[in-house]
């Protein structure tokens, strides 16, 4: 199902994997600061963005495994993605749950962090029920679908970095 699509994969799984290794480096710009202040950023903004880009590699990892019927590779692909998916929600209640002691999260938060990832898994949901039924389209759904996870997942990378960074007194380095 996926011939032809191997230059794609061995792109996108590979860019994922090395956008996790730079989330390393934006968690050490969180070092020194008090762990209760950061473990709500990190359980809504920085681990979902993480598994954003693991998703995206593990399919891509995936949809290389050579002679894998297509569904085993569709239940696996669901397995992520419903991972996925759930994440994706639990940061949408998180982000949008008030609390009177923190700062109110800027409006593109639960957009971005929330909705966008939680429409995107539900697509992938269906691209793996059209994975399973050999549906002609699947792959290029699958394909367009990571591609959007991973730039919403470099957005909020972005973003967390241009918010962590500025807060450690002067800027990195």
């Amino acid at each position: 199902m996926f011939q032809g699509w191997e230059n794609f994969y061995l792109m996108l799984g590979p860019a994922a994997a090395g956008l996790i290794g730079l989330l390393f480096v934006v968690v050490t710009l969180t070092t020194g600061r008090d762990r209760s202040e950061t473990s709500r950023g990190q359980a809504f903004y920085l681990t979902p963005t993480a598994l954003n880009f693991a998703v995206v590699m593990t399919i891509s990892a995936v949809a290389m495994a050579p002679r894998m019927p297509p569904s085993a590779t569709a239940a696996l692909f669901s397995l992520v993605a419903l991972a996925g998916l759930a994440s994706a929600i639990r940061a949408s209640i998180g982000i949008s749950s008030p609390r009177p002691d923190r700062q109110a999260p800027h409006w593109s938060d639960f957009w971005l962090y929330g909705v966008m990832p939680t429409v995107v898994y539900l697509a992938l949901c269906a691209a793996c029920v059209a994975v399973w039924l050999r549906a002609e389209w699947a792959a290029h759904a699958l394909a367009g679908l990571l591609l959007v996870l991973l730039l919403v997942a470099i957005r909020n990378a972005w973003d967390l970095v241009t918010t962590i960074a500025p807060m450690r007194g002067g800027g990195v380095g």
